[in-house]
């Protein structure tokens, strides 16, 4: 057996030599490319049979790098979502029995689109589905963290909801002059805003609700995880057209 592994490796090296370095240097090129694709084929079939790559054009929506699409089931895992507190931003009626909590971020141009369809959702579904608002701003938009503090100022008055809605059609200007603009047109106690805000006083708070996003899952924005009657979890990412969110909330109600 060791003979003819010798004379097999003879032979090569007679072939070898019929070449020039530089002819066997760019074919160990070609040949390192072709392996690293055959490699790389095969990875990515693995990652569709599973739904890894749907997955993960999911979660790109808020980068603009593709759309986002349905993640109509639970792909990730199970989802660690910390319970809804009374005190949160609650839209709709605090007892309904479906939950949407969704994670969002006031500079994301997906949020701002999803906006609206989380809005019709709660003029289709009055009283049997609430809408929680958690903060999750992401670190390569600039606003996204003082604009979630301002709202939350704002909340401190009795004004969130109104203060969102504002944000997400006006996302072109944000900034601390529209904050203040903003505070103004809702009436609010501006002293006790711009205290508020420039003291950071719910900077904690918004990186707690961050937290809670990365223990669920979420990977990117907006991400929604629709909450069933008996502790079902249905996460949706991305900007979903109502159709899509609305199939889902009809599995809970009629």
């Amino acid at each position: 057996m060791e003979q003819g592994d010798m004379k097999q490796t003879g032979s090569m090296g007679g072939a070898l030599a019929a070449f020039s370095p530089i002819q066997i240097f760019v074919g160990g090129i070609v040949g390192g490319i072709l392996v690293l694709c055959t490699l790389g084929f095969f990875i990515l079939l693995g990652m569709v049979l599973k739904g890894g790559v749907g997955n993960a054009l999911a979660y790109n929506g808020n980068t603009g790098n593709t759309a986002p699409v349905v993640t109509g089931d639970n792909t990730q895992g199970p989802i660690n979502l910390a319970p809804v507190q009374n005190d949160e931003h609650i839209r709709g009626d605090k007892n309904a029995t479906v939950t949407l909590v969704e994670y969002s971020d006031f500079e994301c141009p997906f949020c701002g689109s999803f906006h609206p369809t989380m809005q019709q959702v709660m003029d289709k579904f009055p009283g049997k589905v609430r809408w929680v608002y958690r903060h999750y701003p992401l670190s390569f938009h600039p606003q996204a963290q003082p604009s979630a503090e301002a709202s939350e100022c704002a909340s401190e008055q009795g004004k969130f909801w109104e203060f969102v809605d504002v944000m997400f059609n006006n996302q072109e200007k944000l900034g601390d002059a529209f904050y203040k603009e903003t505070a103004a047109s809702l009436k609010l106690n501006m002293s006790k805003f711009n205290d508020c805000v420039s003291t950071h006083k719910y900077q904690q708070k918004v990186l707690d609700l961050q937290a809670t996003g990365d223990q669920a899952g979420v990977q990117g924005t907006p991400h929604t995880i629709v909450v069933g009657p008996n502790g079902e979890l249905v996460p949706i990412s991305g900007a979903q057209p109502y159709s899509a969110v609305e199939s889902i909330i009809k599995q809970f109600v009629n």
